[in-house]
Order: structure tokens, then sequence, then C-alpha cells
């Protein structure tokens, strides 16, 4: 049965979230959106696309940076209204400069930053 991005559950903007993870080791990367037109491209290409919300516009992971997100699996959630995305991450996948933008931990009350940028 063929895949048909419409079958998902859109936010009254038209997106659904996508979470990002490595797929050899589980990380999780980032989360972004996506919309029809992004999920179509990213199943695609095999270049993963999110839809940036601040531009309007369509963001090929790693475009400008070289960071590139490149789509192992994708994932649907059992409520059709988040995806899962397995990636193979070049460089690191946050615009901080590192490899994830999970890189601060709340813990004993204190933000504690756990991830350092890559050099």
């Amino acid at each position: 049965m063929a895949f048909d991005p419409a079958t998902l559950r859109y936010d009254d903007r038209g997106l659904i979230p996508a979470i990002a993870q490595d797929h050899a080791t589980g990380e999780v990367l980032m989360m972004a959106w996506m919309n029809a037109g992004a999920v179509a491209q990213t199943l695609a290409t095999g270049r993963v696309t999110y839809w940036s919300r601040s531009r309007r516009a369509y963001w090929v992971k790693g475009e400008s940076s070289g960071h590139v997100q490149r789509l192992v699996e994708m994932r649907v959630d059992c409520d059709r209204d988040c995806l899962l995305v397995l990636v193979e991450q070049t460089g690191p996948a946050c615009h901080t400069n590192r490899r994830s933008c999970f890189y601060s931990a709340l813990r004993d009350g204190a933000e504690v930053e756990i991830l350092q940028p890559e050099a």
C-alpha cells in the first residue's frame, strides 16, 4: 500500500512535528516541523526537508551548513500526528554547532549544559 502524506493529522497550520533521531545510536538530534510537501519531498529525495515557520519556506537540512540529514526511515506514531525521522547525520544537527539541539539538562533544579559545540 502506497503512503499518502495527506493521511497524516496536521495541526491547524498544516504542520506536523518531526523528531530527528540518529539511526545508528538512537540519539535524539532535533525537532522541527513538516507540512505535506516537506514529507513528500523528504520521501522523494532522501534528504530530510522541513518547513521553516519563520521563513515560510522549505528548509532542506544541511543546504547551507553542509550538515545534511539523509533519511534512513520515516515512522508515523499511533495517532498519525507526529513523525520520527531516523537519519544519518553529517556534522552537528543543531544551529549552535552541537550534535543535538537537546544540549541542556535540568539536574537538581539547575539547567546544565551537557553538550559542547563541535570544533
